[in-house]
């Protein structure tokens, strides 16, 4: 016998929603994490009496009943909703595109004045776009590219927008309302006293070793465990025998300000190309602080290299391949379950998440799944 029933490889969303079910069915949990703390990206600092997302903005939404009872369940949420503010070189534009951003960038006040335009200024591009650029000019026009797209985009990626693929932009969203609300979703908020609510709730039960590197440590855990929840990088699982996947990552520096509001929203994204970090959070803003003091942070992208945090993938197509690659390695593991962005390679919004954790929870138990591969294959 084993002495867990799970050994969990990291501690984010993912990571937590599994053992939380899993202690509602009995079962008994180890988890792994390599920082210091539990939570991944949405763990929270309590920096002069704000909650100080240490990973960057996160915002919860869903339209999901069931998930957002769930969360709900877990924290009380606030009625927050994600209104960000462009500023591009001074002048402040609403997110997303709506009425509110044409009125400030053309003078004028009706919808069919803003589709005029923008129908105008998308006849430049003929054919299938060849690039992000002429993908976005195909959207939203030329305008509003230049100002609200290009240089953020540029900054994200590392890259000009003429050298990045189309598919990254796939749409932009474009409202003919004066609604700032960013998401269409049907719920979003901030949990209330911040996401370390959730994750003490979520971990509640299990054993926890933090400061450790299971990949460093790998048969040691395996012995501990029947089955292995990994929510790691898979290329480094397999110690990059096909190649390193590709990722950009995120370098934070946050200030404590001697003012009580510095930019009277909580997210303000710098969108041309000379301002080196793409955007400015001010965190009391999530759950309408009236502290004295204000935290602020602003968020620098930069190419990932190993030993860095990886967060967005890089999914072109030459790192979908190298994935794809990993991924048939994966699906003959037959005590090893990988989940979460790093493990599945995938950006996910949290609702995203705790779904496809649910979903790995509702598959037959890894020893089932062992059982009847075996049987397959004396067949």
């Amino acid at each position: 016998m084993k002495q867990y029933d799970y050994v969990i490889v990291g501690s984010g969303l993912f990571a937590g929603v599994w053992a939380y079910l899993a202690n509602k069915q009995g079962k008994k949990c180890l988890v792994i994490e390599k920082r210091d703390h539990l939570g991944g990206n949405i763990y929270c600092e309590d920096v002069e009496g704000i909650h100080v997302h240490k990973y960057g903005a996160h915002i919860f939404h869903t339209s999901n009943r069931e998930v957002w009872d769930f969360v709900n369940s877990l924290a009380e949420f606030n009625r927050y909703t994600n209104s960000p503010v462009a500023n591009y070189k001074g002048e402040m534009y609403n997110m997303p595109f709506n009425m509110n951003t044409f009125s400030k960038m053309w003078g004028i006040s009706t919808p069919q004045e803003a589709k005029d335009i923008i129908a105008s200024q998308r006849s430049s591009i003929t054919g299938e776009p060849k690039n992000l650029e002429e993908q976005a000019i195909s959207l939203v026009g030329v305008d509003i590219y230049q100002k609200l797209v290009k240089g953020y985009t540029e900054k994200q990626w590392g890259r000009d927008c003429k050298e990045l693929p189309a598919f990254i932009i796939k749409r932009l969203p474009v409202r003919y309302t004066y609604d700032n609300n960013y998401f269409n979703d049907l719920y979003q908020g901030i949990p209330i006293g911040g996401y370390n609510v959730i994750i003490d709730k979520l971990f509640e039960g299990c054993d926890v070793e933090t400061g450790v590197d299971y990949l460093e440590n790998r048969e040691k855990y395996d012995a501990l465990g029947d089955c292995i929840v990994y929510t790691g990088t898979i290329d480094s699982y397999y110690g990059y025998q096909y190649g390193k996947l590709e990722y950009r990552s995120l370098r934070f520096e946050s200030q404590v300000l001697d003012i009580d509001n510095y930019q009277g929203v909580a997210v303000v994204n710098y969108t041309d190309r000379e301002t080196p970090y793409t955007r400015v959070i001010e965190h009391k803003h999530f759950e309408f602080g009236t502290q004295p003091k204000t935290v602020i942070t602003r968020e620098y992208p930069a190419d990932w290299e190993e030993g860095m945090e990886p967060y967005y993938p890089v999914n072109d197509e030459k790192n979908q391949d190298l994935y794809s690659q990993y991924a048939k390695l994966a699906e003959k593991e037959e005590r090893v379950i990988f989940g979460g962005r790093l493990a599945e390679y995938k950006y996910y919004d949290m609702d995203k998440v705790i779904l496809s954790a649910w979903n790995g929870r509702k598959r037959p138990d890894y020893k089932e799944r062992s059982r009847k591969k075996r049987i397959n294959k004396k067949k």
